[in-house]
């Protein structure tokens, strides 16, 4: 039965999981695939339990099916996947009919996160279109500020008095740099076929280059992942904004992972992708403070003093204008920035397709 409708499996963003009577694995679609890291070969025949260690709720659920026979929806069940971490989703069993008399259960699971993420990712685009028109409003009357503090300075004799017209003019530079960082680059990018890992490899000689060897970088590439077609500059400044905020955040010692993957059936936003390209930066610093995780992607928000909060705003912000995005994972010794780029429209701009 499975195997008649496998085509249309491997199009869902839901997980689906075919279990024995002995709750091992008879198939994974592309979905779970992604989720546990794993292909079907890979995970053929391997015990649930192995996959998804830690709370029980959803193997009890399993064995009632399997016992009745009758249908069940588990609802917010906290699973913990081993290299991805705890996730909540909303799952249904059903029992198939038997197989050469072999009984089958079919799992399904939906990220209980995802119309949060959905969510989050809309409030995050309005924030930025607040902001930037709020920059907009600010920087006009800053140059009238600043030029007034330079005519102002030109009728003064007094050098104690333009001293404070040089601390005007000073601040509303500063601002102005500010504002126009907040803004981005607002020319339009200019695209290229390129791959990702000479970018990975210029952020690791320029990281490398402010650190000292008590920093270490490693790399985990996947060589089939194919060429992005993006903006090489605005990438390069996406990837070395969060690596630095990485050892920002360790102050400098510990480990950094570059990883890169190629996923299927992956959501970028409310857009569904067949394929897609993930880079990865993992560190194992102290984790991102709970009271910041759901604002980290705003302007001016920072657990750092001297920080100014806007590289990872403004990392999301070229993300977006690439057709990409950014998610992350974080608790105390992991956290772990996923930056996602779809490869179809790539392998349509290379071939010359519509």
């Amino acid at each position: 039965m499975i195997s008649n409708n496998t085509h249309l499996l491997e199009n869902l963003t839901t997980v689906v999981v075919v279990l024995d009577a002995e709750l091992r694995v008879v198939y994974l679609n592309a979905a779970a695939e992604e989720l546990f890291g794993l292909s079907l070969r890979q995970a053929n025949a391997i015990a649930l339990a192995n996959l998804l260690p830690g709370d029980n709720r959803l193997l009890i659920g399993l064995q009632k099916v399997l016992a009745s026979g009758e249908s069940r929806i588990e609802h917010e069940i906290n699973i913990y996947v081993p290299g991805r971490g705890e996730m909540q989703v909303e799952s249904t069993i059903t029992l198939l009919p038997a197989i050469d008399g072999e009984a089958q259960l079919l799992l399904e699971m939906v990220r209980g996160d995802f119309q949060y993420r959905v969510s989050r990712d809309e409030q995050l685009q309005i924030q930025q279109q607040v902001m930037r028109g709020l920059a907009h409003e600010i920087k006009n009357p800053l140059g009238g500020l600043r030029g007034a503090a330079q005519l102002l300075e030109k009728q003064l004799d007094s050098s104690d008095l333009k001293e404070y017209t040089q601390i005007i003019i000073d601040e509303a530079d500063r601002l102005q740099n500010l504002m126009a960082r907040m803004l981005g680059p607002h020319q339009l990018a200019e695209n290229t076929h390129f791959n990702i890992h000479e970018v990975l490899q210029r952020v690791r000689q320029l990281v490398e280059a402010e650190c000292d060897t008590r920093l270490l970088l490693i790399s985990d590439y996947d060589p089939s992942v194919p060429d992005l077609y993006a903006n090489f500059d605005q990438v390069l400044q996406i990837l070395l904004n969060i690596v630095r905020n990485a050892v920002q955040a360790m102050n400098g010692v510990g480990e950094i992972i570059l990883r890169t993957r190629v996923q299927r059936n992956r959501a970028i936003g409310q857009t569904q992708h067949r394929l897609v390209a993930c880079i990865e930066i993992e560190d194992n610093g102290p984790g991102i403070p709970k009271k910041l995780q759901d604002t980290i992607f705003y302007p001016l928000v920072t657990s750092r003093s001297e920080g100014t909060g806007l590289g990872l705003y403004l990392a999301q912000n070229l993300a977006q204008r690439n057709q990409g995005a950014i998610e992350y994972v974080s608790q105390s010794g992991q956290t772990v920035f996923s930056l996602f780029f779809p490869l179809e429209r790539n392998r349509m701009e290379q071939t010359g397709g519509e």
